[in-house]
């Protein structure tokens, strides 16, 4: 029966009680027998770290697998945490939830560990004691009689799966770890072989064409990440090598499951520093548009003399993690510079400064000044380059005062021949 009400005017009817039904709102992947994806993504976040533009968002990846114990493979950034919880949920169906691996402490990927020690707060916690440490600087519960430590080659079993851990310091933090599943053969990752942008429904890098749209992203990621630490993830690449590899499961973007050989390459090359492309790269810094036009001019004599792709870049219109990733693409670079309060355009020293600061080297480098009464731009840039390892200047440097005037112009050949001539 149902009874009317009135109340200051209202008429109304009391509301019936609702049935309790279970929450629809997961979104998981089923990657593989008793292994899942349970992560979130992000298409909100404009800056990641507060500092790279993401303008495709990004993935969160987390990973459940329900063996005779119920393991979880590290969480989510809290922005997308509830979408976690609604994911592990369904997934148990009911289940408990045993252990948790943790991987790394950033708190893209810690920030809910917190929040899933409530929940579950029977939980083990399998990690690292560096981790541990770091767990106990974010984070009030009581670490130490949760957590199980692991070592670089401890084993762990959940019954049918076998894990071994790796360390992976200051890939890109210095407590990271890597899990390998010996059973299905997958290498949990952390942030090795990650990229930025969101996921569109294809879990695997197989199911979207990466080459054309992930990997320019990719390679921002690792060489603003990651770029500094080449020799770092050279001696996780090492350890990768001794596995046998079907999977690799990372902590952002897709997951490898074909052609691993190819993005392996890929990260070989930007962990040695070595040019992925013989191309030329021209960064500029210009006020009213001289020095723009003087890079315009090389580019186009680069052009003449068979040159195919050049990439230009305004420092002052693009963002300084762009270029960067570009100048670890590319086998030669050129960098045009107004003098600027007697030194350095502003962004252009900037961008220097980035490149030194992440360690960049084994490049063909050509310098360009513009001063309408004291250029000293070029000396400033060459004194950056030569304190970086590795670096090859030419000699060639084109200096003009205020625009390029025509007996100038051998001067531009020359520099253009040099850089066809050093590829």
């Amino acid at each position: 029966m149902q009874l009317n009400f009135r109340t200051a005017g209202f008429v109304g009817r009391l509301p019936e009680k609702k049935k309790e039904r279970k929450n629809s709102m997961y979104c998981v992947k089923n990657i593989k027998n008793d292994l899942y994806w349970v992560g979130g993504t992000d298409r909100r976040l404009a800056l990641f770290e507060n500092v790279y533009p993401i303008p495709r968002g990004v993935s969160y990846n987390a990973y459940l697998i329900l063996d005779e114990k119920t393991v979880l493979l590290d969480t989510v950034d809290y922005s997308v945490s509830q979408q976690l919880f609604e994911n592990i949920a369904h997934v148990l169906n009911g289940r408990h939830l045993d252990y948790m691996i943790v991987n790394h402490m950033e708190p893209d990927h810690c920030g809910t560990i917190g929040a899933l020690v409530s929940r579950y707060p029977d939980i083990r916690i399998v990690c690292n004691s560096k981790i541990a440490g770091m767990m106990k600087q974010f984070f009030d519960f009581d670490v130490d009689s949760m957590v199980q430590i692991v070592e670089e080659g401890d084993t762990f079993s959940t019954g049918r799966h076998t894990f071994a851990f790796a360390a992976a310091p200051m890939v890109h933090w210095p407590e990271v770890m890597v899990t390998y599943d010996a059973t299905d053969k997958t290498l949990f990752s952390a942030d090795a072989f990650g990229t930025f942008g969101a996921m569109n429904g294809n879990l695997y890098a197989d199911e979207v064409n990466f080459e054309r749209d992930w990997l320019d992203d990719a390679r921002r990621y690792y060489t603003n990440i990651v770029g500094k630490y080449g020799p770092q993830a050279q001696a996780v690449l090492k350890k990768a090598g001794g596995l046998d590899i079907e999977m690799i499961c990372p902590l952002h973007g897709p997951i490898w499951r074909e052609n691993l050989g190819w993005f392996i390459d890929k990260y070989d090359k930007w962990s040695s520093y070595t040019p992925e492309d013989q191309a030329v790269m021209i960064a500029y810094g210009s006020v009213y548009g001289h020095t723009e036009n003087l890079a315009n001019v090389l580019a186009g004599k680069l052009a003449d003399l068979g040159v195919k792709d050049v990439r230009m870049y305004d420092v002052s219109a693009t963002h300084p993690s762009y270029i960067l990733a570009e100048a670890f693409r590319c086998s030669h670079l050129v960098f045009a510079s107004i003098t600027y309060n007697g030194g350095i355009f502003t962004n252009m020293e900037h961008l220097l400064l980035e490149l030194k600061a992440h360690n960049l080297q084994n490049r063909t480098v050509a310098l360009m000044e513009n001063g309408s009464w004291a250029p000293v731009a070029g000396k400033k840039m060459k004194e950056i380059f030569d304190s970086m390892k590795n670096i090859r200047l030419l000699d060639e440097t084109v200096t003009i005062k205020s625009s390029l005037k025509e007996e100038q112009m051998a001067q531009v050949d020359a520099l253009a021949r040099a850089i066809v001539e050093s590829m």
